[in-house]
C-alpha cells in the first residue's frame, strides 16, 4: 500500500523539478561592451537597444522570460558552450566557421559592412586603400572580410577588441578609415564629434558575411532552436521586428521568408 504512494511522491517531485527548470529565465548573451543602437545601457542603467528589445519579443512569443547576460565578446561562444548563457543575440553573423562549434536559428536581420572616413578625404574602395591604416573590430565578419578580400590592397589592417575603440581612434586621427556594420555607423555619424566623417562605400556581398544575423545556440539545443525559429517568424510576421527596427535603426533590416 505504501509503494504507490512513494511512487506518486517521486513522480510529483520530478514533475515539479521539470516545471521549475522550464520556468528558469533564458540567459541571453550580449557583448558586455555597448554596441549602440543594437545593445547599450539606458539612463536607468538597464540594457536596451534593437536586439535587447527583440530578444524580449522573441521570449514573449515563446512564453519564456529573458535575462540579459552581458559577456565579453571574445569569450561569448565559450560561455555559450560552457552553459553560462543559453543563447547569443549580439549581431552574430551565421558563417560556416562558426557553425563548426555552435548552431544558429534562421536569420532575423542583415546589414552590410560600411567604410567610414573623413568627409574631405577622397577614397576609392578598394583600390585607394593602399598605404592607409584601417581599423576593424576583431572576431567579426568585417574582420574576416578584411583579411580575405583586402589583403592585397596595401591597407594596414588593425584589429580592436571593442567597436568603440575603433570609433575613437578614427576620431583622434590614429586611423584613416574603419570598416564596421553600416547601421552602427549611421548611428555613430549622428554624433556631434563625428560630423566631419561619412560613409564612403559599403562592402560587397561576400562569403565572409555569411547568411545574415542569427541567434547562436549550443549544437544540441534542438528544441530551443525550433522554438526560437517559430518565435522569430511570429515577431517578423506580426510587424514587431519592423517596428523595433524603425525605432532604433530608422530602417527595416528584418529578414523575411
Amino acid at each position: 500500500m505504501k509503494f504507490p504512494m512513494m511512487m506518486a511522491t517521486a513522480v510529483t517531485a520530478l514533475t515539479l523539478g521539470h516545471t521549475a527548470q522550464a520556468a528558469e529565465p533564458l540567459k541571453v548573451g550580449i557583448s558586455g561592451e555597448p554596441y549602440p543602437p543594437f545593445t547599450y545601457k539606458a539612463a536607468s542603467g538597464d540594457w536596451t537597444g534593437f536586439e535587447v528589445e527583440l530578444a524580449h519579443a522573441f521570449c514573449d512569443a515563446m512564453g519564456r522570460e529573458c535575462e540579459i547576460a552581458p559577456t565579453g565578446w571574445s569569450g561569448i561562444i565559450p560561455s555559450l558552450n560552457a552553459g553560462r548563457i543559453d543563447m547569443i543575440m549580439n549581431s552574430m553573423s551565421i558563417t560556416e566557421k562558426r557553425k563548426r562549434v555552435i548552431d544558429f536559428t534562421r536569420p532575423y536581420y542583415f546589414t552590410p559592412g560600411a567604410y567610414v572616413a573623413a568627409s574631405d578625404q577622397a577614397l576609392d574602395i578598394p583600390d585607394g586603400l593602399d598605404g592607409l591604416v584601417m581599423g576593424v573590430q576583431s572576431a567579426t565578419t568585417n574582420a574576416t572580410y578584411a583579411r580575405r578580400a583586402l589583403r592585397d590592397s596595401g591597407v594596414d589592417i588593425r584589429l580592436y577588441d571593442q567597436a568603440e575603440q575603433v570609433n575613437n581612434d578614427l576620431l583622434s586621427g590614429r586611423l584613416d578609415v574603419i570598416l564596421a556594420d553600416e547601421i552602427a555607423m549611421v548611428q555613430f555619424l549622428d554624433r556631434d564629434e563625428a560630423e566631419a566623417f561619412e560613409i564612403k562605400a559599403t562592402a560587397p556581398l561576400h562569403e565572409a558575411y555569411g547568411e545574415g544575423i542569427g541567434i547562436g545556440l549550443r549544437q544540441e539545443d534542438d528544441e530551443l532552436r525550433e522554438a526560437l525559429n517559430a518565435a522569430i517568424t511570429t515577431v517578423i510576421e506580426d510587424g514587431t521586428c519592423a517596428s523595433l527596427s524603425e525605432q532604433y535603426l530608422s530602417t527595416d533590416v528584418c529578414v523575411y521568408d
